[in-house]
């Protein structure tokens, strides 16, 4: 992004206020992830784990969003459900944009049988019941040894358990078909440009031509639905761990505690499911407001 679309990105409050409010919320993930891992060498316990009062306490100076049915602060926990929803967003988000824009350029440029191939995976995808994908994949983790020693190695790494690994692949598997259409159509649009004919006349390969000239053209979309599935994906995270699905070892994540919280909303005691969802709905909505304005700073034909 050259200075002439940083101008314009931050000349918007709302594209300003969304990227403060991102940019806040990562350092919180940030710091709770820090946080676990220096407890975990300790042998102590997480902030988020630890009683601090009576349990069901409500909103109070001492507990600003109560405590939870151990006694534990609701607000630590809803800010600690940051560190699963960027750890999702950053996986899913990754593993769509690679597949959309790697199975969008080589049907848009080659057409063809490789586009009718193309089309056809992605129109499977498109009418495949997501939630019901997420949850074959998550189970089939649990009973194929070979997928589980491959989530247990990487979720390893990224420190994220096997069974929530499971679940973000597989909302990134099923998260690349908007992206894909998109750029399909666009290169389509592009290999039809002169320069494009200037530089097979030349001689120049098709790689280099889609390294040089495709990519280049389509990377704002990338950029885009990036941020677009990074909040989608949030959210589908959040509704699997209201189901029960997946979850993050050792850190509490807003869909169990929405779900916790339901149970006890008819006893009035409402604070943990509203932190959740409150914390939840800032993200998603600086998210999405990102997204527009990286939209109309990023595209050429604005």
């Amino acid at each position: 992004m050259n200075f002439q679309r940083m101008r314009k990105f931050f000349s918007s409050p709302a594209a300003a206020a969304a990227f403060a409010v991102t940019l806040l919320l990562v350092v919180t993930a940030l710091g709770f992830e820090i946080h676990g891992i220096w407890c975990e060498h300790a042998h102590t316990l997480p902030c988020w784990e630890r009683v601090c009062g009576r349990p069901y306490a409500p909103p109070a100076a001492e507990h600003l969003l109560g405590t939870d049915y151990q006694g534990r602060s609701v607000l630590l926990r809803a800010l600690a459900g940051t560190v699963p929803a960027f750890k999702v967003g950053a996986v899913a988000g990754l593993i769509s944009v690679f597949l959309g824009l790697t199975l969008g350029v080589c049907a848009g440029f080659f057409g063809g049988r490789t586009d009718d191939i193309v089309v056809w995976i992605y129109s499977t995808f498109a009418s495949m019941p997501t939630l019901l994908f997420i949850l074959s994949f998550a189970l089939l983790s649990g009973t194929s040894p070979q997928l589980r020693s491959f989530l247990e190695h990487f979720g390893s790494v990224l420190r994220i358990p096997p069974g929530a690994l499971a679940v973000y692949l597989a909302i990134g598997i099923t998260g690349w078909v908007g992206l894909c259409r998109v750029v399909r159509a666009e290169t389509m649009k592009i290999r039809q440009m002169p320069y494009i004919s200037a530089a097979r006349i030349a001689g120049v390969g098709d790689l280099t031509i889609i390294r040089r000239h495709i990519v280049p053209n389509v990377r704002h979309l990338t950029i885009i639905y990036f941020t677009l599935n990074f909040g989608a994906a949030v959210m589908l995270e959040v509704l699997a761990g209201y189901l029960g699905l997946g979850g993050a070892s050792g850190i509490p994540g807003w869909g169990g505690m929405i779900a916790s919280g339901q149970e006890r909303l008819w006893r009035g005691i409402w604070w943990e499911l509203a932190a959740s969802g409150t914390i939840m709905f800032i993200l998603i909505l600086a998210l999405n407001l990102l997204g527009d304005s990286l939209r109309d700073a990023l595209d050429p034909r604005s």
